[in-house]
């Protein structure tokens, strides 16, 4: 019987046989050292001896039972997908095996690709078609050469996507002599997007991703893999416009004026240090990090940035007092703040406002926003 309960999908079923011996469970338990002798366990806790690899009490093997496989492979299915299993047993009467899901789950049909050290999902219907070119036209592309792949009439831009994660440079091998591209169209744009490795079209159960990652447009969920690790789903539309939109507003600032900008970020959270640092790298800015506001004020010492993107909770100084501090302080008094923090109510932003922050960002923030706050400061400082 298939139900729902709320927000979890209940799957029951039921036998209407002898139900589960629990003697004869108990003895096996013993004889596989997983039961002392004497410990007095309830029926229901002796039901989850069944789940254990290898365990079976039939007595002889056949081709469908007594290998002691089966209920273990179910049960490690249902933890990948975040669900649940539970026994119900009555002698005599049968048994009932209720398995509970998440019903925010999605199966999808995926492409799998990987990218140096990572693998990623890619959902069909967000690449047009896959082709394959050889090592010197893919060289002659990256080193300016060449102005694209011609395909279908139309000439695509070659990226490769560890560059555009901003996780990894191009590495061409040469003994490779063909390297897989994705031919991807966000509207007018077209980008044919290099991979290291295809792994082939799989079915993958789409979960929902955190808060941290929840700001970045073009990691739409997360999937557990076969071999237990972890791929993000990628919308390739949405990572090109993305894109796009972000180099936008670095136009709006003169190029010569960009180079050797420094930002300072201050956070306890080491995943957000790097993270914001990786974005910002990937627009030609320096980075520096402190994980909290005494960390910051010792990095001052020694170097000035030029921007700064603060948060307010954090051990020894928060954000407040750090901003207080810098405003305060002559040499210092200049730097732009940008305040991102996870407060978003009004009391905390007039606060900060009044102390001399001059943007103030929610947590999680868009890529695009940032940037375009921080453009915007430099621009103001440069006119």
């Amino acid at each position: 019987m298939l139900t729902r309960e709320g927000s979890e999908v209940v799957l029951n079923i039921s036998d209407d046989g002898a139900g589960l011996d629990a003697t004869a469970i108990r003895r096996k338990a013993i004889q596989n050292g997983l039961l002392e002798e004497s410990a007095e366990v309830e029926e229901e806790a002796l039901y989850q001896f069944i789940l254990q690899p290898g365990f079976t009490t039939a007595a002889e093997v056949t081709q469908v039972a007594g290998r002691g496989v089966g209920m273990d492979a179910v049960v490690s299915e249902i933890k990948q997908l975040g669900g649940s299993l539970e026994i119900m047993s009555e002698h005599g009467r049968g048994s009932s095996f209720v398995i509970r899901l998440p019903f925010t789950l999605a199966i999808s049909e995926a492409l799998l690709v990987k990218v140096a050290d990572d693998v990623y999902a890619i959902p069909h219907g967000t690449t047009e078609v896959i082709i394959r070119v050889s090592r010197e036209d893919l060289m002659a592309c990256y080193q300016g050469q060449s102005e694209g792949i011609e395909y279908g009439g139309h000439r695509y831009p070659v990226r490769y996507m560890g560059s555009m994660l901003g996780v990894a440079e191009p590495v061409l091998p040469e003994n490779a002599k063909w390297f897989p591209l994705l031919l991807v169209r966000a509207g007018e744009q077209r980008l044919a997007i290099q991979v290291d490795q295809l792994l082939g079209n799989h079915q993958v159960v789409v979960k929902s991703i955190g808060a941290q990652l929840a700001g970045v447009r073009w990691f739409t969920g997360g999937t557990i893999l076969a071999d237990g690790k972890i791929a993000l789903l990628l919308d390739m539309n949405a990572l090109i416009r993305s894109m796009a939109v972000a180099q936008a507003p670095a136009q709006a600032v003169p190029e010569p004026e960009m180079k050797g900008i420094t930002v300072m970020v201050v956070d306890d959270s080491i995943t957000v240090r790097k993270v914001t640092s990786r974005l910002l790298e990937r627009h030609n800015m320096h980075v520096v990090t402190a994980k909290d506001g005494v960390d910051a004020i010792t990095v001052l010492q020694e170097r000035k940035p030029d921007v700064m993107l603060l948060d307010i909770e954090m051990p020894r100084m928060d954000g407040y007092e750090l901003a207080r501090h810098i405003r305060n302080t002559p040499e210092l008094e200049d730097i732009p703040i940008i305040m991102i923090t996870s407060r978003t109510g009004e009391k905390h932003r007039q606060r900060a406002l009044e102390l001399g922050v001059d943007r103030y960002l929610g947590k999680p923030y868009q890529e695009t926003d940032l940037l375009e706050n921080i453009y915007a400061l430099l621009g103001e400082r440069i006119l």
